[in-house]
């Protein structure tokens, strides 16, 4: 059975409350050095469950079919990108791990295939997610997701995270029919929001996506969860940190 790319995940979860006047009032002081923030999926999104049900679903193999399925996964977008035979994320995310399954030499069934693919489309947050969000809303920063990930894999994910309303806008790149770090998909935030690139702090997980919109000519911080060096392209973020406790912070400057 293959994944149904147009499926939206349906629910009624109630979205992120927002704060009462008199806690709005008492952080009214609080300023964003921003107006707006931009967020890669993954400062947000918690992707280590895809890597736990891959090792229940292939033990002792999850490890090595996770890293070698997201590396064909970006590898496939950035040449499908430069070819010009787009294709979105989960088009790519399914060949991807087609290939992988097939390079380690696994009986991927079209059962474990789909469940690995439909992963994507409900990811928790990581733990500081939710009181960093809440904080700079508190704040007047206006929020959105700009991601590679398709408009289903967002939006489920919302969903099982119960952050519907949090985002003014959720940007999938699909929308430029291109992946990030080419400029086009970058400029869906200031077309989204309005603003100047100046006015716009993008956050990035990938150290590449952190070069790409700096480069494009974002602020960025870097949310450097796995501890790695920068990536060599000529352009760095203009400050880091392993968790969105530092985010918040650099952004309330």
């Amino acid at each position: 059975m293959h994944i149904d790319r147009r499926l939206l995940i349906q629910g009624g979860l109630a979205s992120l409350s927002s704060p009462p006047a008199q806690a709005r009032r008492s952080f009214g002081a609080a300023t964003t050095r921003f107006k707006a923030l931009a967020f890669d999926a993954f400062p947000i999104f918690d992707p280590r469950p895809i890597a736990a049900l891959a090792e229940t679903l292939f033990p002792g193999n999850g490890s090595r079919l996770v890293e070698l399925w997201r590396t064909r996964q970006f590898e496939y977008s950035w040449l499908r990108t430069a070819a010009g035979q787009y294709a979105d994320f989960m088009k790519v995310s399914e060949e991807a791990l087609v290939f992988a399954g097939a390079a380690l030499k696994l009986q991927l069934t079209d059962e474990k295939r789909d469940q690995l693919l439909r992963a994507y489309l409900a990811l928790g947050t990581w733990p500081d997610a939710m009181p960093a969000l809440q904080r700079l809303r508190q704040a007047g920063a206006r929020l959105a997701l700009l991601s590679n990930l398709t408009p289903a894999m967002l939006e489920g994910s919302i969903a099982t995270s119960r952050l519907e309303g949090v985002f003014e806008h959720v940007l999938s790149t699909d929308r430029a029919k291109t992946y990030k770090p080419a400029p086009d998909a970058y400029r869906l935030g200031l077309d989204a929001f309005g603003l100047a690139k100046t006015q716009i702090l993008f956050v990035a997980f990938a150290g590449w996506d952190a070069a790409g919109a700096k480069a494009f000519g974002y602020p960025t911080f870097w949310v450097n969860r796995l501890g790695l060096p920068p990536e060599e392209l000529g352009c760095k973020a203009d400050a880091e940190g392993q968790s969105l406790v530092e985010l918040t912070a650099y952004a309330l400057g």
